[in-house]
């Protein structure tokens, strides 16, 4: 079944473009709004399988809809959109559930792939915004370090192979899935294979959360937010 998505934003020449984009490729675009309140509306109606939404929208911003999209129907799959690597509102975002973060100069063969990716129960993120997530993570959570946690550490690396944890690392900073198949040597199907396994052993939802969780747990080190 044909993916339907709808897509968000108040620039009027950016959604002509991104829709004539998607439809260049055969996906099916049901509807657009220009704000985050005509967003959540139309959702209702039209039940898209993805929404692409701008995060800055003046009087009712994406992060508005996003809640309220998700509150009622959270089957549906919202992808946020900025201009930005430092984007403040990206992890508000995510604490609301969007289930991607891309930036708007993504090109479209990427696009179009990551969003193939997302109904493969792929995360679709921007390199750029990896590192910029996995920052927010770190700086947002704190804790003590006491023998549970260590022992919680423990449990993690003990459910993934050596190569899943190197493939979660680099995935974690930002590398794209090729890149870590050709440090690796394998495909990069075989890394998707990977995280999806990754996902499967932590019993988490996606990619994002596997990445967060690990963060937290001190599975993956990030040489930026160590210093």
């Amino acid at each position: 079944m044909q993916m339907k998505v709808m897509l968000v934003d108040d620039h009027p020449l950016f959604l002509e473009g991104l829709q004539y984009v998607l439809k260049t490729h055969g996906i099916e675009v049901i509807g657009t709004a220009k704000d985050g309140r005509e967003a959540f509306n139309k959702a209702r109606i039209l039940k898209p399988d993805i929404i692409l939404m701008d995060i800055k929208m003046p009087e009712y911003s994406g992060l508005d809809a996003l809640r309220l999209i998700k509150a009622d129907m959270p089957y549906i799959k919202v992808i946020m959109l900025t201009i930005s690597e430092e984007d403040d509102d990206l992890f508000q975002a995510v604490k609301y559930g969007a289930s991607g973060y891309l930036l708007k100069n993504t090109d479209a063969k990427d696009l179009i792939e990551m969003l193939t990716d997302l109904e493969n129960g792929e995360v679709p993120i921007s390199t750029g915004l990896a590192p910029r997530l996995l920052k927010e993570f770190k700086y947002s959570y704190t804790f003590n370090h006491n023998s549970s946690l260590d022992g919680e550490e423990d449990k993690i690396k003990g459910n993934l192979t050596r190569r899943q944890l190197d493939v979660l690392e680099m995935v974690a900073k930002g590398v794209t899935y090729k890149e870590v198949g050709d440090a690796m040597g394998i495909t990069e199907r075989t890394v998707k294979y990977h995280m999806g396994r990754i996902v499967e052993l932590l019993h988490l939802a996606n990619r994002a959360q596997v990445i967060s969780y690990a963060s937290r747990m001190g599975i993956v080190k990030n040489e930026e937010t160590d210093k």
